[in-house]
């Protein structure tokens, strides 16, 4: 990873570039695509791409609140340590949620038929 200084200002749009990074360009072979259940939608990723993000998504995800590495409500994953709004996009939240499980850094606490009881119907996640 380039020397890039990760703030709260500039986290949303880290993870956007990253994101778009790993997806498939038009007519690229999507055989060996890593897949990915997401919240809204699912997603596959270019795999030599994602791993090219390895250690901004690392670095990203220790930006979070340190309740995410216990397991903690995807309501809350908008905010930083610090307890800052880094974004107000769930779809931005989405979008690193599904590039650390593709990566294996993140995982869902319980199985999608259960989010339903979860508060606001949304997952917990995990950061391994």
């Amino acid at each position: 990873m380039e020397n890039i200084s990760i703030t709260t200002s500039n986290m949303s749009e880290l993870v956007g570039n990253a994101f778009m990074k790993c997806l498939f360009k038009e007519g690229e072979d999507t055989t060996n695509q890593v897949k990915v259940e997401g919240i809204t939608r699912n997603f596959c990723f270019h795999p030599q791409r994602l791993e090219d993000q390895r250690e901004l998504v690392t670095a990203l995800l220790a930006e979070l609140p340190s309740e995410f590495k216990e397991g903690y409500t995807f309501l809350n994953l908008c905010t930083d340590k610090n307890g800052k709004l880094w974004t107000g996009q769930h779809r931005i939240c989405e979008q690193l949620i599904v590039m650390a499980i593709g990566l294996d850094l993140m995982a869902y606490c319980f199985p999608r038929e259960m989010w339903f009881i979860l508060p606001g119907g949304v997952p917990y996640v995990i950061v391994k």
